[in-house]
């Protein structure tokens, strides 16, 4: 089992995921704020970090930055907001968070994320003047988006189907990250929603309950992204 630091500026978040880890059998370790975290990460050295992004004094990416150009990313950062975007999970992942969850966070979600984490090597610290790069970065800034059904499973690539349709683009797909924020935000999200469809067979309904948007939103942002709906629509509406 893991020795676990958790950072939330929240009593009642710190205190559900310490019930919930300890009764993993995990040891937890408790900091409601950067100060206490910095402390805390020093005396324990401990195997995961589960750091909340936004708190009052120094905010969670601040904090990872710090960590990272002081190379004491020795452990998995999973990151936790509330108020999380692609961008924020984007800049989460280059500074060197293995992964991104969003309050309210269910359990399975969690136990998933911090089994995961637990058998991932560390992150690579921040190289001096520069910013740290993401888990599996390779061949300049490219990054490596291994995609996992909900139980946790590998998904096939594109060389094998999902539900007997191919995926869209690959389900292990490389982001270019060496350009601007919005076209790598467009690429993830193009990817993203290519990788529902074809799960879902198409289905619009179930993509639209699996990734929370409206219908009307959901066929806006498909049509913004340049989503071939006809490609990937199989199991109806």
């Amino acid at each position: 089992m893991a020795t676990i630091l958790v950072v939330d500026d929240e009593l009642g978040i710190r205190g559900l995921l310490s019930e919930i880890l300890s009764d993993e059998g995990h040891t937890v370790e408790l900091a409601e704020n950067a100060a206490e975290a910095r402390a805390a990460r020093e005396r324990l050295r401990p195997d995961l970090v589960l750091l909340d992004i936004w708190m009052p004094d120094v905010d969670g990416i601040s904090l990872l930055k710090v960590w990272g150009a002081a190379s004491l990313l020795s452990m998995p950062v999973i990151m936790m907001s509330g108020h999380g975007t692609i961008d924020t999970a984007v800049e989460a992942t280059k500074y060197g968070a293995t992964a991104f969850l969003e309050k309210p966070i269910t359990l399975q979600k969690l136990l998933r994320a911090v089994e995961q984490a637990l058998v991932r090597p560390a992150p690579r610290s921040m190289p001096p003047g520069g910013a740290a790069l993401a888990p599996g970065l390779a061949g300049g800034l490219r990054a490596e988006a291994t995609v996992r059904d909900d139980d946790g499973q590998l998904l096939p690539t594109a060389a094998g189907p999902v539900n007997g349709m191919p995926l869209g683009p690959q389900a292990e797909q490389s982001f270019d990250l060496d350009r601007p924020l919005r076209e790598a935000r467009d690429a993830f999200e193009k990817s993203y929603f290519e990788f529902h469809l074809a799960k879902e067979n198409g289905s619009m309904t179930r993509v639209a309950e699996k990734t929370g948007l409206e219908r009307t939103h959901l066929y806006r942002k498909l049509k913004q992204l340049g989503v071939d709906l006809a490609r990937n629509k199989r199991g109806g509406l």
